[in-house]
Parts: C-alpha cells; structure tokens; sequence
C-alpha cells in the first residue's frame, strides 16, 4: 500500500512519518488500548483524550466505524 502522510494532530497520536494505512490503523489501536480508551460496556465506542479529540473533530466517543471515517480526514495522499 501507498504510505500517507498524518497531519499535525494525526501526528501527536501515530507519529509523522508517512506509512501506509495499514499500519496507520494499527498503530491508532495501539494507542487506543494503550491509553485504556475503548469504551468498557459499548466495546464500538471509543472514547477520546486530549490527543483523539482533535483527531474526532472535537467529539468525545465516536463509534469505530465513524473513526476510520475521521482520521481519512487527517491524511494526505
């Protein structure tokens, strides 16, 4: 796959070098687990920090589907 490159706020959570959205994916639930942030009882629901919150627009939980929709939105190409 094709490497994409995260902004600034993309970049605060995943890192800024480009790689490809594969990885971009694993390393976005890396963090997730990592920082304890997907919801305990809706196990879809991923609660935001800080750092996610800027990446989810400013929302506080997204459901995993509207995530990967959301960080599309972080990436160029």
């Amino acid at each position: 796959m094709k490497p994409v490159t995260p902004d600034e706020k993309l970049a605060a959570v995943v890192g800024s070098k480009p790689l490809p959205r594969t990885e971009l994916t694993k390393k976005l639930w890396e963090y997730i687990r990592k920082n304890g942030l997907q919801d305990k009882k809706k196990r879809t629901q991923i609660n935001a920090d800080a750092a996610l919150k800027a990446v989810f627009n400013g929302k506080a939980s997204v459901s995993m589907f509207e995530m990967t929709k959301l960080v599309s939105g972080h990436v160029a190409k």
